[in-house]
């Protein structure tokens, strides 16, 4: 292992320079630049980072922005063991929070610290994507480990002890199993690579667009806009270079589909990101993959080079002179709200994802201030199929509103988590009697920002006009306490809200200081009132869809499980967030008084 850094270090000047290099000095590669140089060193010195600044033509303060934006990029020294748990609610359904207390005694570090000699550091994370096979964590950003039991901490923490390279540890540890329980079109065996770009070529741009407008592909990212129209409006955009997004920041959490697809099923992903490119002209692709997910990129790498060798991208692909499309591939570095499509445009800028103000959108003014289509990973898949089968064929399954297969990511109490595809229009109880859910209490579809529904509506069916889902499918049997989940969510958007509107920073963090009041034992119905109103603040006045949603498990809970809330009250009348009485101790202790009239509670 190499030697503990210390706060003096200065990532080598030759390693800085080569990182540059490979960038070409281009400041819209920041981001990757600050991967790049924080995997070498282990952390971000700030020498460094003035000495990058200086080199990109950036001040320090930009440089500083960006690297305090994202929780993988750490400004002073972190263990070298780098071990964080995932935090999403489905890991701590299954013992995470006391198998990270276990992980830190043994270690003999406190959550969120360095030990003393620099060796390991343990703190928690966003979910990492792997809800099927919680509770799970990451090593070092870019190493999972799933299945967790008290017998691999235990010997996780020998491994550490003994300074054991992280190569060394048991490889069924970094096992992570696709679960696909129910395939459909998209997960059943795909046609050979090249087929459906083939099948685009022989009708040409504009048959293919009306293929897919005769689909009503919507997009699978949550949103649901029709995909050919963003097609079309991007073509029609003026500018000499249009630019094809694919968007795998799969931060949502509770949602592992895109995690599946691009490791069986990246061939389909990348050939249908090619046939947006023949759509509406576009010479530059980029998959903008989330850091949870870098033990995905050389697997990627690999299909994209198989890809340029059988002439599926690269100049004259599949021999057609002036078609030169290539893809390239942007880890994230931590951050939910990436998964916003102009935020995540700006990170692929080398900027922290803030959301744009809107319009101009994308498809008009996007990368670089190219036309830009940013599509799920999951929709360019479909739009690979839709290619090879045509857009009737698509039309013909599910809904007529809300066309084609959906695939779902299902998780907590229920014997077979995993991968579910069913046509739209399938009834939520249909997906939980075949993940052999049990008892069920709640199903919060879409993750967070989605909808809770209760065993009352287990009858509503997955579909656009009825109840949308960017994928999640989380499960909560009658021993959850609803309220702790809602709690749960809260915490999260506080985390990850981007502080750029005053309504999502301010009001998220209000919603967790009362959710925490009521589970602290000092809650009134004067506070759910309350949670009622910066409900409808943020919903109407927040910048992007982050804070306008963040309260979106909270209403659903209050409205459908509200025993779950009044069992925290104290009172039906206001109370303080804190023991008033018990504020006085000192001051009895300094005035030697402990009479009734020195007691809040015994005054009358």
């Amino acid at each position: 292992m190499p030697a503990a850094p210390t706060p003096a270090d200065e990532i080598p000047a030759a390693d800085l320079q080569a990182v540059l290099d490979r960038h070409g000095a281009d400041p819209h590669a920041l981001v990757q630049i600050l991967r790049e140089c924080q995997a070498l060193h282990g952390w971000l010195p700030r020498l460094s980072l003035r000495r990058l600044a200086d080199a990109l033509g950036l001040t320090l303060a930009q440089v500083e922005g960006v690297v305090g934006f994202y929780r993988f990029f750490h400004t002073q020294p972190v263990g070298r063991y780098r071990i964080l748990f995932s935090d999403n609610v489905t890991d701590r359904l299954l013992g995470s929070e006391a198998l990270m207390t276990d992980l830190c005694r043994r270690l003999g570090v406190a959550p969120g610290r360095v030990s003393g000699d620099g060796a390991v550091s343990v703190a928690r994370t966003s979910c990492t994507g792997l809800g099927d096979q919680g509770p799970a964590l990451l090593v070092n950003h870019h190493q999972v480990i799933t299945r967790l039991d008290s017998g691999r901490v235990a010997q996780l923490a020998d491994l550490v002890h003994h300074r054991v390279p992280v190569e060394q540890w048991p490889a069924p540890w970094f096992e992570v199993q696709d679960n696909v329980r129910r395939a459909d079109v998209l997960l059943a065996d795909p046609a050979a690579p090249g087929t459906a770009l083939a099948a685009a070529l022989a009708r040409g741009a504009d048959a293919m667009l009306g293929e897919l407008k005769l689909s009503n592909l919507r997009g699978r990212g949550g949103a649901g806009f029709v995909t050919a129209q963003k097609w079309a409006l991007c073509r029609a955009a003026p500018g000499a270079e249009h630019v094809v997004v694919c968007n795998a920041d799969e931060g949502e959490p509770g949602t592992f589909k895109d995690r599946v697809l691009l490791t069986r099923h990246a061939d389909a992903v990348f050939e249908g990101m090619t046939i947006a490119a023949l759509v509406i002209g576009a010479r530059r692709g980029l998959v903008y993959l989330r850091g949870e997910y870098r033990y995905l990129l050389d697997h990627l790498q690999a299909v994209l080079q198989r890809r340029r060798d059988a002439k599926l991208l690269g100049p004259a692909i599949q021999g057609r002179d002036g078609f030169d499309f290539d893809i390239q591939i942007h880890l994230g570095a931590g951050a939910y709200v990436c998964g916003e499509e102009s935020a995540l445009i700006e990170s692929l800028e080398g900027k922290r994802g803030t959301p744009r103000i809107r319009p101009p959108f994308p498809a008009e003014h996007g990368y670089l201030g190219h036309p830009t289509i940013v599509n799920n990973v999951e929709t360019f898949c479909a739009a690979t199929h839709i290619a090879v089968q045509g857009g009737a064929w698509w039309a013909a399954i599910g809904t007529p509103k809300s066309t084609g297969t959906k695939i779902h990511s299902v998780s907590g109490d229920c014997e077979r988590p995993g991968l579910y595809e069913y046509p739209f229009g399938t009834r939520i109880g249909r997906i939980l009697e075949d993940c052999g859910a049990q008892d069920t209490q709640a199903v919060q579809v879409g993750g967070p920002s989605g909808v809770c529904l209760s065993a009352f509506e287990f009858g509503r069916r997955i579909a656009f006009e009825d109840v949308p889902t960017a994928g999640a499918f989380m499960v909560f049997d009658r021993s959850r306490d609803m309220f702790e989940v809602a709690r749960g969510f809260a915490h999260f958007f506080a985390h990850e809200s981007c502080g750029f509107c005053t309504p999502c920073r301010v009001g998220t963090a209000l919603v967790v200081k009362r959710l925490d009041k009521l589970a602290a034992g000092h809650g009134s119905r004067h506070d759910i009132d309350v949670l009622y109103e910066l409900d409808k603040l943020m919903h109407a006045a927040t910048h992007c869809g982050l804070g306008a949603t963040a309260c979106n498990p909270l209403r659903d809970t209050i409205q459908k499980f509200r025993p779950a809330y009044e069992q925290h009250l104290k009172s039906l009348y206001f109370e303080p967030g804190f023991d008033l009485d018990a504020e006085l101790s000192i001051a009895r202790r300094m005035t030697g008084r402990d009479d009734p009239g020195a007691h809040l509670e015994r005054l009358t």
